[in-house]
């Protein structure tokens, strides 16, 4: 399948952007190697839209692979949509090209598709990507978020990337942004942990009412090997309502939580090391799910949060994508 552009949402400054993705981080014991291989087939399998950031730590193993697609002849790089992510250490203004400059090279690419703030949270300017003072506690860094979004809005100016948004931003955040005196372009789109037991319903009304995107990451639950994950935490693949439905359309349970979020409206990552589950995670747009089923899911949110950062946990605005 070329370039997935008939399943694109148009984003509210005219660029498209594929509503299923291929989401890249992953726990510390998955060889890097791994990750490169899993995107390479990821792009044979058909997706487009690839999410990485600067924290993954493996940009390098991206931008090869997408080179090595590009070079012989699966994809051109108009084809694919890559995003990467600000991280808190490059907030500070005068920071923020280094920061994304630093990504590009990595990835071996002029520009990318959309560059997010990652996390609503500066944090001490250096090598470090998590600094800590003596007693072991973060230092976060005063910065006014507006000013690092102003930034944002010079590189896209300059080209080096073509959409500019947030990740685990709340609507307090969202507003903050969007009220900022002089603004030239508002958020495309806010990358959120959103799945069948976190629904995000009122983020996402908001998101809407902003023409704002909303992207799912954590759809299918997430990997508890991940250091930043809760463990022992209920399996949202192994519930038994949403295997009722699959089972009844003939799909895996997987499908059928990305298909919920793809018919509420949200952009979704998708991620698997797995070459079957890489191919049938990209198998959601052959089939609908009924008005009954999508009440019946919306049932299921409880409100509950895999991704829980002992690192961030003291910071006043944790968790970060709480709603307000």
């Amino acid at each position: 399948m070329r370039a997935m552009r008939h399943f694109s949402v148009k984003l509210n400054d005219g660029h498209s952007m594929p509503i299923l993705g291929f989401g890249t981080s992953a726990p510390a014991k998955v060889a890097k190697s791994k990750v490169e291989e899993a995107l390479e087939r990821a792009i044979d399998v058909g997706y487009r839209h690839i999410d990485s950031a600067y924290l993954y730590l493996n940009e390098e193993e991206i931008g090869r692979a997408i080179r090595k697609k590009i070079a012989n002849g699966t994809v051109k790089r108009d084809d694919i949509f890559c995003t990467s992510k600000l991280w808190g250490t490059f907030f500070r203004p005068e920071l923020v090209q280094t920061g994304l400059e630093v990504s590009l090279k990595k990835l071996q690419l002029s520009y990318v598709d959309l560059f997010l703030i990652h996390f609503p949270v500066a944090l001490k300017p250096g090598e470090e990507i998590l600094p800590k003072d003596t007693d072991g506690k973060p230092i976060f860094d005063a910065v006014d978020l507006c000013t690092t979004w102003e930034a944002l809005e010079k590189c896209k100016e300059a080209g080096l990337v073509k959409s500019i948004g947030v990740s685990n931003f709340n609507c307090k955040q969202l507003e903050m942004i969007l009220n900022k005196p002089g603004l030239k372009y508002k958020p495309v789109c806010n990358q959120v942990e959103c799945h069948l037991y976190l629904n995000q319903s009122k983020l996402l009304d908001f998101c809407k009412s902003k023409d704002i995107v909303l992207t799912a990451y954590g759809v299918l639950g997430s990997d508890p090997e991940k250091e930043w994950v809760t463990k022992n935490y209920p399996v949202i693949l192994e519930d038994p309502v949403l295997n009722v439905i699959a089972e009844k359309h003939q799909r895996t349970a997987a499908q059928v939580a990305l298909r919920y979020q793809l018919q509420r409206g949200l952009v979704v990552l998708a991620k698997s090391f797995t070459e079957k589950r890489i191919q049938e995670n990209f198998q959601v747009f052959d089939f609908q799910l009924t008005p009954e089923d999508m009440k019946t899911l919306d049932g299921l949110n409880r409100n509950l949060r895999y991704f829980k950062d002992t690192y961030f946990a003291d910071h006043p605005d944790y968790p970060f994508n709480d709603e307000y």
